[in-house]
């Protein structure tokens, strides 16, 4: 308990690093230190070596000095010998042997004992000088302690919000951690710094280079494996990947890759968070801006559209010092598992500091340019010349970069932390950022002369947004904010989306012709009827409409891009009864189909940690708007409030799930 390792689910000893443990010998006779000397000695359990220091001996001293292996007897009970043992703070985390060395002085004779068990040492971001130190005990409890979060999806209009169980004290998952990390290339004695681990973990948790734990897989086709869509907790990925030897499980998107990383680096004591950005760019060529490349015609040219903005992306917020950084640049760092851009060779992202992200200090490591541009780049748009070169038409400076989420401290309540990653947008420090990182990018000219704007395009959305099932409305505004009349011709298209910002099909495409008187504003509706996309849709069941036009008098190109999810029911969980500790309870979950459509092969996983494994329910087929009811049958292990969570899983709908809190007593 008191180095914060007691919810492990372990018989092991694990401590933290920079803390005193305590150890009791019992010898074969009195220990008595004038013809006694005894010692301990510990070894990294893959490799070690005294100047790695992944081999330490510990002498026995008469006083404890910080900052360095010693150990104190502090009780002595005729043949038995308590010890307080102390460790330095930079140690190296990981699994360790003990051996216990003692030598009678008179013959030089020499015995040692090997402990059977291992020790396992772990990061101590409560000890003040240890670069993972954060303040706080809510903090700590929320960003070590909690086994249990929130992971944000969607687009940022329509936040949906999603459990996730990390489980980073269930059976097994800190032996899987550990094995994460002697799988990666990096040895043991490297790992005592934090920045390295959070490093090593964000290239390790992708499959590509290295085989790391999850395959990520955007294609919608998920044989041989589990949609993404149908994981709601790192337990299963984590124990699965130990068990079968370091082989790849199948199949994770940005989510998923986040929350294995949460519950890893959790696990191992770095304060971590998932967190989702919306409207995340993906800049390809290091330009540190959003390019859109139009032809002659203003029709988009797809082979050169390579960087692309995803509805929404997560990736994970780490807490440390950065010593290898200016001073000031401590604090959250962004790491990023998601496999997207290599980064020294291999397919990771991080640790970056957000302070050096909100000023555009891009030249710092690790990978700042990417996130700068996921979280802060401008969107360029560009028009191809009768000569074939390419000129700046048009810039949208708040295109990207909205709603940065995390779950908040102690509640289950999103948080908007968009300040800790830039300036408010549009502010003369948010300008200077951008202007400042992209003289460090690959265009570094792209700042020029402005061109007149008086007329304004914008999408609006009515309420939460359109569900699934029904025909999605929007409304496209056009304000003409001149003394002038204003023509203009706009196209519109509606794509198919990936989450990732990839396109797949056009769905609907129009012509709309706008004359506007001065200060004129127009509301034009527009409807996509449900027979229109309903065998278009891929996972997250987003879409992404493109306007673009020219205003005849004045030239000026209108452009704006704007991606909508069809929102997707809830399933409802409602436990029955009260709930103890090894007494057997019942949850019924129901749900309604919102398609006129049968559903088929639906399955329901359900999992609670401290409630039950993640156990599949095979529904079957569900007639279209049918109400389905089950119950599902478990025995709780743990006291406290726990929480079961399920999700649904069929080819024609994902992204449905549930949440109920169960509060466990103690068994009467």
């Amino acid at each position: 308990a008191e180095h914060h390792t007691d919810q492990y689910n372990s018989d092991q000893l694990i401590i933290r690093r920079g803390q005193t443990f305590q150890i009791e010998l019992d010898l074969s006779r009195p220990f008595n230190p004038n013809t006694d000397k005894l010692h301990l000695e510990m070894k990294t359990v893959k490799s070690s070596s005294i100047q790695r220091r992944t081999h330490i001996i510990i002498p026995l001293v008469d006083e404890l000095q910080d900052e360095s292996w010693e150990a104190k007897i502090v009780e002595q009970n005729v043949n038995r010998v308590r010890l307080s043992v102390n460790s330095p703070i930079t140690a190296v985390i990981g699994k360790y042997k003990l051996t216990i060395t003692t030598q009678y002085l008179k013959t030089g004779e020499t015995t040692t004992h090997d402990h059977d068990k291992d020790i396992y040492m772990l990061f101590n971001p409560w000890c003040e000088d240890d670069m993972v130190y954060m303040e706080g005990e809510k903090e700590l409890k929320e960003y070590v302690l909690n086994d249990t979060g929130r992971i944000y999806y969607g687009t940022e209009k329509q936040i949906g919000a999603r459990t996730w169980n990390f489980g980073q004290f269930d059976e097994g998952i800190l032996e899987a951690c550990l094995f994460v990390l002697d799988n990666s290339e990096v040895p043991p004695s490297g790992r005592g710094d934090p920045v390295n681990v959070v490093r090593v973990v964000s290239a390790m948790i992708n499959s590509p280079d290295d085989l790391g734990v999850l395959e990520g897989n955007w294609s919608g086709n998920y044989a041989g494996g589990m949609s993404p869509t149908a994981w709601s907790g790192s337990v299963e990925i984590l124990r699965q990947y130990h068990r079968e030897g370091g082989k790849p499980v199948k199949y994770g998107q940005c989510w998923v890759f986040s929350g294995v990383t949460t519950t890893v680096l959790r696990c191992l004591g770095i304060p971590t968070r998932s967190v989702t950005n919306f409207q995340s760019a993906h800049d390809t060529d290091v330009s540190l801006t959003t390019d859109v490349y139009f032809d002659e015609n203003m029709e988009p040219i797809h082979h050169l559209n390579s960087d692309s903005v995803w509805n929404f992306h997560v990736w994970n917020d780490c807490w440390m010092a950065r010593p290898d950084l200016p001073a000031g640049l401590g604090g959250w760092q962004a790491v990023d598992s998601t496999p997207q851009e290599t980064s020294h060779g291999t397919f990771r992202c991080g640790p970056a500091s957000l302070a050096a992200i909100r000023t555009g200090q891009v030249y710092l490591k690790f990978d700042t340019p990417f996130v700068f541009a996921e979280v802060n780049s401008d969107k360029i748009y560009w028009q191809r010349n009768l000569d074939g070169t390419f000129s700046q038409i048009h810039s949208e400076k708040k295109a990207v970069g909205h709603c940065i989420s995390t779950k908040a401290v102690g509640s289950d309540e999103r948080v908007d932390i968009t300040n800790l990653y830039k300036y408010p947008e549009g502010s003369e420090e948010e300008r200077i950022a951008v202007e400042t990182a992209c003289r460090y990018g690959s265009k570094p000219d792209v700042y020029s002369s402005p061109i007149a704007e008086d007329v304004r395009v914008e999408v609006r959305m009515e309420g939460e947004g359109p569900r699934m099932g029904g025909d999605a409305q929007l409304k496209i505004v056009v304000k003409n904010n001149s003394s002038q009349p204003r023509r203009t011709t706009l196209h519109s298209q509606v794509a198919v989306m990936y989450y990732t910002g990839v396109l797949k099909d056009t769905v609907k495409k129009d012509t709309l012709n706008v004359e506007l008187n001065p200060q004129e504003e127009k509301i034009l509706e527009w409807v996509l009827p449900y027979t229109q996309y309903q065998n278009q849709l891929v996972d997250q069941a987003a879409l992404m409409m493109t306007l673009s036009g020219r205003v005849s008098e004045t030239q000026q190109v209108l452009a704006n891009q704007t991606s909508f999810r069809l929102r997707t029911p809830d399933l409802n969980i409602e436990p029955i009864g009260e709930a103890y500790v090894g007494k057997e309870m019942s949850a019924k979950i129901t749900f309604t189909n919102p398609l006129p459509c049968t559903l088929r092969n639906v399955v329901i996983r359900v999992e609670g940690l401290g409630l039950r494994d993640l156990h599949p329910i095979k529904v079957g087929d569900v007639s279209k708007h049918a109400n389905v009811t089950v119950t599902e049958h478990f025995v709780p292990t743990i006291a406290g409030k726990r929480k079961l969570v399920a999700s649904l899983d069929c080819r024609q709908l994902t992204q449905v799930h549930g949440v109920a809190d169960i509060d466990v007593h103690e068994s009467q």
